[in-house]
């Protein structure tokens, strides 16, 4: 008898071990490039897609195209936006470094270093996937 209590307690203990790893599966990554990929919007506006591939376009003005666009590496919880290209200050063309921190779909930056007026201010923002 004893041994089918315990069977029986082992059965209870991989069941919800399994629905919890299944859970941890289910969840949006929090670091690399998988955080950061999809479609963000922020309070202002600006539509910022961050592809899987290290490239991404901004859209500032909600036209449907792209204002900015370049590339960016995330490593852990560091983005850094390289090779930035389109309408933007001298200064915004320049490196970039947030650190930055995901929880479901809201997505929040810190500034770590970046020259640029314009991107600071928009970057800072909380970004909710689209």
């Amino acid at each position: 008898m004893p041994a089918m209590k315990l069977q029986h307690s082992l059965r209870i203990v991989f069941a919800g071990a399994l629905i919890v790893l299944m859970g941890a599966c289910a969840t949006a990554p929090t670091s690399g490039p998988a955080a950061l990929a999809g479609t963000w919007t922020n309070s202002l506006g600006t539509v910022w897609t961050l592809n899987p591939d290290g490239t991404f376009q901004v859209d500032l003005h909600k036209g449907g195209n792209p204002d900015v666009w370049g590339k960016y590496a995330a490593i852990g919880d560091t983005l850094t936006i390289n090779e930035v290209r389109g309408k933007t200050p001298k200064a915004c063309k320049q490196p970039a470094t947030y650190k930055f921190n995901r929880m479901g779909n809201q997505l929040h930056f810190t500034l770590v270093s970046d020259k640029c007026k314009l991107r600071i201010q928009n970057v800072t923002q909380p970004w909710t996937k689209k």
